[in-house]
């Protein structure tokens, strides 16, 4: 399955890695990128992402690539208003504010003097300064809001709620408020969810300190892209929605505070006790419900101040072609933001600095004679942080083109969100792939000396329907490989270092979104060694070369099988259900009886024929995974068409099998209407089933 031709010594993934100069000459790539990518802080649409785009550019040109460019579009994007700052005050019954919160956070040590650092805030947050009774509300969650109204009675309409940052992507706990019928939300960093027991908060240690606070964009854009250009590129001649007309953009006003201030608004609330342990928190407080403050409290209610301005702002992807040798119109992405909310010392930095060193070693094997068979394209993408617009507009320019030509796209947002051990989200067809090369890597865990990463994995992180493999995760969304696989269903994965999910309680990483993520954080806490950020730009970077050089695309069916066989037993025993798992068994038969056996023979002898016969197989497995691709889209959801995967409604950052089931399913038995929501559970299962008997269909033999 994977090739071991020309590329293996090059780039030193057998034994021969270990060699000490070239070891020593990745760490201090590493150690250059991230710290010059760190320097400064650089938004999206700012000054200064601009000269980071125009310096990657310049460095990919002299790595040798055949050709690196800037690409523009002229996107939505929000900033908090210079002469009008955003807080939250605590009010009394004469309307004086006798409690305001903090609107900057304290800089890190070493980074007083840096200016063009923007407060906290939610980015495309709605003006407004609304006054209310305050309503805790806990994650934020359907569920959470389910409970409130459901089984505590109470009712958060005109009311302004605070949930705490964790479980599922802030824009759904800001769609979840609206639904519910607040007026504001609030959104803060508790330390159970941000702070590790027994560490120290930044500098110190790598804890979230009581002023850090989340910032990250509100968006619930559903895949669309740019919110005023829905579905198409953001260029000059591109029809545009108004601004207060965009796609996505929430109706009330919202914005991040630190623990320490959310501690003042917490302790005085009224109301009933919290229903469980599970709404609890670490503060000093007793996480009383509300609505509004106790009795003896002398607040009376809150009120928001959001003045957050949002403009049209233009945006540079940085685009780079190595040219293919053999198959020059088949294209194989690696692409990654470098937009940050302030440094960026994990997000996206341990990531652009990947990208970089992958850049440099393939410019290097070119310069030495070396072409892949097929084109890689390599992309810094901008605005990822403002919900994915620079890869979804490049996506949306190109659609046509990617439809017909891409093999896949590799995403390389941050390598590291922990340093326990690797963590795989990628389609099926990637499993074996993934699995073979970590095999041949060495693991940089302690412990693991002169074992693969595959052990180290296999032993931390096992699968737990059969834990004989390492765990792998569907593909939600949250980085920019979403409009590559759930809209044009191009076959897309990510690999990076993650902490232990079984006994690490805290939500991502602690620091994260804030000032506080600096280099310093990851040299000092996360990765002094760089020698997570090493095997992942090993990993990443020899994906790559074998989507791009292998005789035979090294993607897997038989894995996609297996997997929807799974899928398909965790949904709801009904009768249509029948159908879906014997078209799934259909596909299984033809990946055995049609691809296996084509693989094998065509690898065994080369002629004319042959090489005809390959690029009808491999046009074969390219297209297997566009096979799933509904264009009418999801209920609700146009822009998400893979039928088997999608990030759930209810948290974009996880993903979802056969979500439209799943959707259609979802609180079934509380809807008023059961007969039309049992008739939408069938017509959803119809499409699933199709679906797959089209992708059985495309694996067929050419009559």
């Amino acid at each position: 399955m994977v090739s071991d031709i020309h590329g293996a010594a090059c780039w030193g993934f057998k034994a021969g890695f270990t060699i000490v100069p070239r070891h020593l000459l990745l760490t201090r790539s590493f150690l250059f990128y991230s710290s010059s990518f760190t320097k400064l802080p650089h938004l999206a649409g700012t000054e200064q992402n601009l000269l980071l785009a125009k310096q990657i550019q310049g460095q990919w040109k002299e790595f040798g690539l055949d050709s690196a460019e800037l690409v523009h579009y002229d996107v939505l994007l929000s900033y908090p208003n210079e002469t009008q700052p955003n807080y939250i005050s605590i009010i009394d019954d004469q309307g004086n504010e006798i409690f305001n919160t903090s609107l900057f956070e304290p800089p890190p040590r070493g980074y007083e003097n840096v200016t063009h650092i923007l407060p906290p805030y939610n980015a495309f947050s709605a003006q407004g300064v609304p006054e209310a009774d305050l309503v805790y509300v806990n994650y934020g969650r359907t569920e959470d809001f389910f409970k409130l109204e459901r089984e505590m009675g109470i009712n958060c309409i005109g009311k302004i709620v605070i949930a705490r940052y964790g479980k599922i992507f802030r824009g759904n706990k800001v769609k979840n408020a609206i639904l519910a019928g607040a007026q504001g939300i609030i959104l803060y960093s508790d330390p159970a969810d941000y702070c590790a027991p027994g560490v120290d908060a930044y500098p110190d240690g790598w804890n979230l300190p009581g002023g850090g606070a989340q910032r990250g964009n509100v968006l619930n854009l559903n895949g669309a892209g740019d919110p005023l250009t829905p579905g198409y590129p953001a260029k000059e001649y591109t029809f545009r929605y108004k601004v207060n007309e965009g796609v996505g953009i929430p109706k009330i006003p919202v914005h991040p505070i630190g623990y320490h201030d959310a501690e003042v608004l917490l302790r005085a609330m009224g109301g009933p006790a919290a229903p469980d342990s599970s709404w609890k928190g670490s503060l000093n407080v007793s996480y009383n419900i509300g609505p509004g403050f106790a009795e003896n409290s002398s607040a009376r209610k809150v009120r928001m101040h959001v003045h957050t301005n949002n403009k049209i702002t233009r945006i540079y992807n940085v685009i780079g072609i190595l040219r293919g040798a053999v198959e020059p119109d088949r294209y194989v992405i690696l692409g990654g933001h470098r937009d940050s909310w302030v440094f960026g010392g994990i997000d996206p930095t341990t990531g652009a600095a990947v990208l970089q060193e992958v850049v440099r070693s393939f410019g290097k094997m070119k310069k030495e004679g070396w072409r892949p068979k097929r084109t890689i394209i390599f992309a810094s993408w901008d605005a990822e942080e403002f919900g994915l617009l620079g890869s979804t507009e490049w996506a949306e320019e190109n659609a046509r083109i990617l439809q017909e030509r891409a093999v896949a796209y590799i995403n390389t947002d941050s390598s590291i969100e922990g340093n326990y051990t690797l963590r795989v989200d990628c389609t099926p067809l990637l499993y074996k792939l993934v699995y073979n090369l970590t095999k041949e890597i060495l693991s940089p865990d302690e412990g693991y000396e002169n074992k693969s990463l595959y052990d180290s994995w296999l032993e931390k992180d096992p699968a737990t329907e059969n834990n004989s493999y390492p765990r792998i995760n569907k593909l939600g969304s949250g980085s920019d490989f979403e409009a590559y696989f759930q809209r044009l269903g191009i076959v897309s994965g990510r690999v990076r270092y993650t902490k232990n999910r079984k006994t690490d309680k805290f939500s991502n990483y602690p620091v994260y979104h804030t000032v506080y993520e600096t280099f310093e954080l990851v040299e000092k806490f996360y990765d002094p060694t760089f020698k997570k950020q090493l095997t992942i730009a090993q990993l990443r970077g020899k994906l790559v070369y074998e989507l791009a050089d292998s005789q035979v695309i090294p993607f897997d069916c038989r894995d996609y099988g297996e997997a929807l066989k799974g899928y398909s037993n965790r949904i709801y025993k009904l009768p249509q259900d029948y159908l879906l798992s014997a078209l799934i068994r259909i596909l299984q038969g033809h990946v055995i009886s049609v691809i296996a056996p084509k693989r094998n023979s065509l690898l065994s002898c080369f002629n004319s024929a042959i090489i005809i016969k390959m690029r009808i197989m491999n046009d074969q497995l390219m297209f297997i995974e566009r096979a799933f691709i509904d264009p009418l889209g999801l209920p609700g959801r146009k822009f998400y068409r893979h039928v088997i995967f999608a990030p759930s409604s209810h948290n974009k950052y996880a993903g979802e099998s056969f979500p439209g089931i799943y959707d259609a399913m979802f609180d079934i038995e509380s809807k008023a209407d059961q007969h039309a929501a049992w008739e939408e559970v069938k017509r959803q299962i119809s499409i699933a089933a199709f679906t797959v008997q089209a992708a059985a269909g495309t694996l067929k033999e050419v009559a």
